[in-house]
């Protein structure tokens, strides 16, 4: 189906909501029944050395999934989850326990109080032991009258309003290292919202513990988000639509802000808001569905995952992490994109071009290089192409690399790619370089006359390579670029504390000493950081012998020529 909100559209929305963000930004001290709203602002300070959020938090939440149906038991088991299925490992964090682990009641001293049916132990000592995990302890709570289970099963509520410090400083007493906050009613105006979250905001930053903030303005409410570029003076990330639905499109039409958006209508909805993301703040489209009751395919679940890292935003999983497919879990802790998201440069992307159901984003990434994603909206198979000049690299020769099935190449115009339908081509573009002392090449062996080759066009961190027939193609055309070695992307790098005997391996490019090399006058290609050469295995000179290190002696199979 058609995007009824062509491009067009989304710059006007982009308009509108630049008006409708200009009166906030008078607010300073507005007139006030009760409390003042903060100022909304162009621009937020950079992030301060301890600020808890400098990248976007990576984490895992219990609502999409299995809403009120929580208990200790599991959410302990979630965290050991976390742990065991590499997520943790990929860089994930945060264990949410979202709403219905509270009573309905304060106590008599007026604090919040856990389920007991629910979490027995406390909510201190399950923050203890996902703690003990290495990972970090979130929980949920409501700045207005009631948390959303609270509010529509009509039940008495605990929130936030009129209690902050307390509850701030509870939170920080149980470790509690991030704090959803969840607005769930439709009564309030954008300044009213603006005030409450703060005054939440200013208690947790007084308690002294590093805290997450995460916000709702939208959730049983008008979706006001988009209206109001303040968020990010005193909350880490907010989100920018009611919630997201485990679909790829609801219909939800712009004019109705009540009902849950699918993927497509939350890049829709944050696509104009990307100059709000920086270090430290996010725009967050919801939690992800890869994974959530499969209404997902493995097709939809990649796109969904790229677009995410694509936007830098919050990358917190909704699925059940203890059961989960290993398709499922390979999407969650793909490296190479979560990489993307995690770029410390912290951008949102830009879609750059437009053509209906098929879509250009371009995000340009710390390193100069440029993630690019060709997104397919439509119900059918269709090829997308992206030029160098939309990528944003200007002219000259690029080495891309698709980071799901990890084709490579190099072009000095566009990436083309044949997309499936609700699928994504996700490409990490890097320029070549024109500076002086900068050549391309290929490294042949002495001892066999075959040519140092990344296999099969490879470039997954930790590739070896290999020798192999000399035949012309870019896995075999090295660039010489200072003291580095580089094909498709990728450096030539010796292991850290490698010693005679250790592989060689393709990596990202970072300067160090190890993937610094010097050529030596007899033809030997000496690493910096090892003082070792580049050695085929056993002097062999079968097609995929592998290269090592090894003592420098001279011999033919240590020594490379240039052609």
């Amino acid at each position: 189906m058609s995007r009824t909100r062509p491009r067009a559209r989304a710059r006007a929305l982009a308009l509108t909501l630049a008006l409708l963000a200009a009166p906030l930004a008078g607010l300073a001290a507005p007139p006030a029944p009760a409390a003042a709203a903060p100022a909304a602002v162009a621009a937020a300070p950079a992030p301060t050395v301890d600020e808890p959020a400098p990248l976007p938090p990576l984490g895992w939440n219990s609502w999409n999934t299995f809403y009120c149906n929580i208990n200790e038991q599991m959410i302990r088991q979630a965290a050991d989850a976390m742990v065991s299925s590499g997520m943790a490992a990929a860089g994930y964090q945060y264990v949410v326990v979202d709403d219905c682990w509270m009573q309905d009641t304060r106590g008599p001293d007026g604090n919040l109080r856990p389920n007991t049916t629910r979490f027995p132990s406390g909510m201190k000592a399950l923050g203890d032991y996902i703690h003990s995990k290495g990972l970090k302890f979130g929980l949920y709570h409501a700045p207005r009258e009631k948390t959303c289970d609270q509010y529509f099963n009509n039940r008495p509520g605990t929130s936030s309003n009129g209690n902050e410090t307390r509850d701030a400083q509870l939170f920080a007493s149980w470790g509690v290292d991030y704090v959803k906050h969840d607005w769930c009613d439709p009564r309030g105006t954008v300044q009213e919202q603006a005030a409450l979250f703060k005054k939440f905001g200013d208690a947790l930053k007084a308690t002294g513990r590093p805290i997450v903030y995460s916000i709702n303005p939208n959730s049983a409410h008008d979706n006001t988000a988009p209206t109001y570029s303040g968020w990010g003076a005193f909350a880490d990330m907010w989100r920018t639509s009611e919630d997201l639905k485990d679909a790829w499109s609801t219909g939800c039409p712009p004019s109705d802000q009540w009902c849950f958006v699918g993927i497509t209508e939350a890049l829709d909805i944050i696509e104009p808001m990307r100059e709000w993301t920086k270090p430290g703040q996010y725009n967050d489209p919801d939690m992800l569905m890869v994974g959530v009751r499969n209404s997902l395919d493995a097709t939809e679940n990649r796109a969904h995952m790229s677009m995410w890292a694509m936007l830098s935003a919050p990358l917190i999983a909704g699925n059940d992490i203890r059961n989960m497919s290993a398709d499922v879990r390979s999407v969650l802790t793909n490296r190479d994109v979560l990489a993307i998201d995690q770029d410390p440069l912290v951008r949102q992307a830009d879609r750059v071009r437009d053509d209906g159901d098929a879509e250009v984003w371009v995000k340009p990434l710390a390193d100069g290089s440029a993630a690019v994603a060709l997104l397919n909206r439509g119900n059918g198979q269709r090829s997308i192409s992206a030029t160098l000049a939309e990528a944003g690299l200007g002219a000259g020769t690029a080495s891309y690399r698709e980071l799901w099935t990890g084709a490579a190449g190099q072009t000095s115009d566009r990436i083309t790619a044949t997309v499936p339908a609700h699928g994504v081509a996700l490409y990490r573009v890097t320029p070549g370089t024109t500076s002086p002392g900068t050549s391309t090449t290929t490294l042949v062996s002495a001892a066999s006359g075959r040519c140092l080759d990344a296999p099969n066009g490879a470039t997954a961190n930790g590739t070896r390579p290999v020798i192999w027939d000399c035949n012309g193609g870019t896995n075999q055309r090295w660039t010489a670029d200072g003291a580095t070695l580089r094909v498709l992307g990728r450096c030539l790098d010796a292991p850290t504390g490698a010693t005679a005997g250790t592989a060689v391996q393709l990596y990202d490019c970072h300067g160090g000493t190890n993937q610094q090399w010097t050529t030596q006058a007899n033809g030997t290609i000496r690493g910096v950081a090892s003082g070792l050469c580049l050695d085929v295995d056993r002097n062999l000179t079968a097609n995929g012998t592998g290269v090592l290190l090894w003592t420098c002696t001279g011999a033919a199979n240590q020594v490379w020529s240039r052609r």
